[in-house]
C-alpha cells in the first residue's frame, strides 16, 4: 500500500531527474517552472479525475465518485474486498455505491486510460501551456521523447492509496475553489448557482480552509 508521501518521494528522487535530462537533451537546458507543474500534477492523481463544475455540488460529487470508483474498480481487478479495505468501507457500502452510481465493471476497463497514458496526457497538456515561450522545433523534439519518458516514469510511479473521506475532501476543495473563483467569491450567488444554502457553503469553506487567491 502506498501512501501520498511514497509518491511524492518518488517524484522528487526519480521522476524529477528524468524530466529534467529531457528538457537538457532537447533544449540545452531545463525549465524548473515547466518540470514543476509537471511533477505537481502527477502527485496529485485525483487531479486527473474529471470534475463538471457547471453541475449542482450534490451531481457533480455523484460524477467525481463514479469516476474515481471505475478506476479503482479497474486497478483492483473488480476485488471488491481489497478496494473496500483500501478506501475504509465495509463490502456492502462498495456494493452500493457501484449499484447508486449504475458502474458497469466491463464498461469501466474498455474507458479506463492506462497509467503511461494518463502520464502522457499530464505532459503533453503541461508542454502545451508553454507552447508560446518555446520555439516550435524544440517542443515537437520533445513530443517525440513523451511516450518513451512516460511509460519509464509509469512504471516507477506507485498507486497511492486514499480513503473515502479523502477522496470526498479532494473533490470538494477542487469543486468549491473553483466556482468561488468563478463567482468571484459572492458566497450568496456561489451558493445559489450549486444549489447549496450559503450557511452550508460557508461551513465548508472554514472546514477545507479555502482562502481567497
Amino acid at each position: 500500500m502506498a501512501s501520498k508521501k511514497d509518491l511524492e518521494e518518488t517524484i522528487k528522487e526519480k521522476v524529477a531527474p528524468l524530466l529534467e535530462e529531457i528538457m537538457e537533451k532537447n533544449l540545452g537546458m531545463h525549465i524548473p517552472k515547466v518540470e514543476q507543474d509537471i511533477t505537481d500534477k502527477l502527485a496529485n492523481p485525483l487531479a486527473n479525475i474529471y470534475v463538471p463544475f457547471e453541475l449542482p455540488f450534490q451531481l457533480a460529487k455523484q460524477k467525481f465518485k463514479k469516476e474515481f470508483l471505475k478506476k479503482e474498480l479497474v486497478f483492483h481487478f473488480g476485488n471488491i474486498s481489497h478496494l473496500a479495505k483500501t478506501l475504509g468501507l465495509d463490502r456492502r457500502s462498495i456494493h452500493r455505491a457501484i449499484k447508486e452510481l449504475e458502474i458497469n465493471l466491463e464498461t469501466a476497463r474498455e474507458n479506463i486510460l492506462l497509467p503511461e497514458q494518463l502520464v502522457d496526457e499530464t505532459i503533453r497538456g503541461t508542454l502545451a501551456m508553454y507552447q508560446d515561450i518555446l520555439r516550435p522545433e524544440k517542443m515537437e523534439q520533445i513530443y517525440q521523447d513523451v511516450p518513451a519518458l512516460s511509460k519509464n516514469i509509469a512504471r516507477l510511479l506507485p498507486h497511492p492509496d486514499f480513503t473515502w473521506k479523502e477522496i470526498e475532501r479532494e473533490f470538494e476543495k477542487q469543486f468549491l475553489r473553483q466556482v468561488l473563483r468563478e463567482n468571484k467569491w459572492n458566497i450568496n450567488s456561489t451558493a445559489r448557482k450549486i444549489k447549496i444554502r450559503a450557511e452550508t457553503l460557508h461551513r465548508k469553506i472554514r472546514k477545507l480552509d479555502l482562502r481567497k487567491e
